[in-house]
């Protein structure tokens, strides 16, 4: 798969909608609404942390801001709240900017910011909606994601830029 360029705009089917979403470099975010962050978390010893809810299909951890959030606050705070994983260093990847064209959210721009974080695991007690948590190795994690098709460009160029390819 190839990985996304920047600024490439790419079609997504997702939400009841189509959509055209395209990858941007970090740096000042693109226009549309904040809609979270998202990313890889990296153990110490190179594992990275994906999140399940139902054991079944496998994704990397991320969420919506809370109100006066800004990125890096939002991806600190999921990383805990679905990996039980303290972020340390993180570094931004770029930006998912996603605009909806038709389905109920027409007209709609989000933009989510990218990240990788280095982290300390801690022991696992789910308190939050996610159920599973799995380590894999970085080798693999594109094989075990429950990738939804369209995103693949997405998320190989997130991989590149985070080391794991």
């Amino acid at each position: 798969m190839r990985p996304a360029a920047d600024g490439e705009a790419f079609p997504v089917r997702t939400n009841g909608g189509d959509w055209l979403s395209a990858w941007h470099p970090p740096g000042v975010a693109p226009d549309g609404v904040p809609h979270g962050a998202c990313g890889f978390c990296v153990a110490k010893d190179g594992g990275v942390i994906l999140i399940s809810n139902d054991g079944v299909r496998w994704d990397w951890p991320g969420g919506r801001p809370e109100l006066g959030e800004t990125w890096e606050e939002t991806f600190r705070r999921e990383m805990l709240e679905e990996t039980c994983a303290v972020v340390g260093d993180a570094r931004l990847l770029g930006f998912c900017r996603s605009a909806c064209l038709s389905g109920p959210e027409a007209g709609l721009v989000l933009v989510r910011s990218v990240w990788r974080g280095e982290v300390d695991v801690l022991p696992w007690e789910p308190r939050f909606e996610i159920a599973h948590r799995r380590i894999v190795s970085a080798d693999t994690v594109l094989s075990v994601m429950a990738i939804e098709p369209g995103w693949e460009p997405v998320f190989h160029r997130a991989a590149l830029e985070a080391g794991l390819l």
